[in-house]
């Protein structure tokens, strides 16, 4: 998925993160681990929102992985999706869905709005 970001976007959804993060610590936390085992994983961030939004990842799932993995990998995500304020993080990801679940992931990691300007091809 190719997305087309301006700085204004990713500066509010960077600001939304801090507030996340300062609000629902808890919850930040668990989504921080679960972006960090997508990166480990060497899956897609675009699969992980999928999964985390109830949306159908279709090309964006990972060929060639254990089942034993993708069940690890789908407990870790359920984790965050029964915590008692997940609906704070669904509402965030639907707020900012335009600038790209990886997008959203990276900002969240740390990287500043400036980096992540412009064309992205990283899913």
């Amino acid at each position: 998925m190719i997305t087309l970001s301006n700085i204004e976007e990713l500066k509010a959804a960077k600001e939304s993160i801090e507030n996340l993060k300062k609000d629902y610590p808890n919850l930040f936390e668990k989504l921080l681990e679960v972006i960090n085992l997508t990166r480990a994983f060497q899956f897609k961030y675009h699969y992980m929102g999928c999964l985390l939004m109830d949306e159908d990842p279709g090309q964006y799932s990972p060929n060639f992985v254990y089942g034993s993995v993708l069940r690890l990998y789908k407990k870790e995500l359920q984790r965050v999706k029964n915590d008692a304020d997940s609906e704070v993080f669904k509402q965030f990801f639907a707020k900012f869905k335009g600038i790209g679940y990886a997008k959203i992931s990276l900002l969240a990691l740390g990287n500043t709005p400036e980096s992540l300007l412009g064309a992205s091809s990283i899913q």
